[in-house]
């Protein structure tokens, strides 16, 4: 069978599904139980469908058969076919329209850093707050006050302040050796060194 015959095959198979998909919403496929089953079939139907279209590389109607299919599993609450199925829709819409793939990623990836930024907290901040907020007594304490220094610090990408810091907190009581590599490698950042903070 040629392509075009298989093309023609799975619209007759979409249109097939798509009536199986109404009759099972219908009162009386309610009433006595047959839609559950009649979706099924038209997800199987879906699928197969979307494989012809695919054969007869008609991409753009593999990727919306496929999703029909997902939108059923959905429905059935079949997730991994749900997830699977919309792969195969995304596979199927790369094919389709493989030019300006990089542009569309590319502003996917613009908009996601574009959420970040306006919605990044400060994340050592609140972590201190919420240290504070579980043991009240932790405000009070000298590795609190550390802590919020080598923020300041590091915010201000200011290294005298840093080593001041550190300075005046080991003056009292000593930074063991891996606490003072972890302030080392931070304060290498501060003064543009970015090595690795492994």
């Amino acid at each position: 069978m040629d392509n075009s015959g298989k093309e023609k095959e799975a619209i007759q198979l979409m249109a097939d599904a798509d009536k199986k998909v109404k009759s099972s919403g219908s009162f009386l496929g309610g009433m006595f139980g047959g839609g559950h089953h009649k979706v099924e079939e038209a997800c199987e139907m879906y699928c197969r469908a979307a494989n012809m279209f695919k054969m007869a590389k008609n991409w753009s109607a593999a990727g919306n058969a496929f999703c029909k299919a997902a939108r059923l599993h959905m429905q059935l609450q079949n997730k991994h076919d749900c997830a699977t199925s919309f792969i195969d829709a995304g596979n199927a819409f790369k094919k389709s329209d493989p030019n300006g793939r990089f542009t569309i990623a590319a502003k996917h990836h613009i908009s996601i850093a574009e959420i970040y930024e306006s919605e990044m907290v400060d994340i050592e901040k609140i972590a201190i707050e919420k240290y504070e907020e579980m043991f009240p007594a932790f405000s009070d304490s000298r590795e609190c006050k550390l802590l919020k220094k080598l923020l300041e610090a590091h915010e201000e990408q200011n290294s005298d302040a840093f080593t001041e810091a550190v300075k005046e907190f080991d003056s009292i009581s000593r930074l063991d050796q891996w606490h003072t590599t972890l302030l080392l490698r931070i304060k290498k950042t501060i003064q543009g060194d970015e090595g690795d903070l492994k």
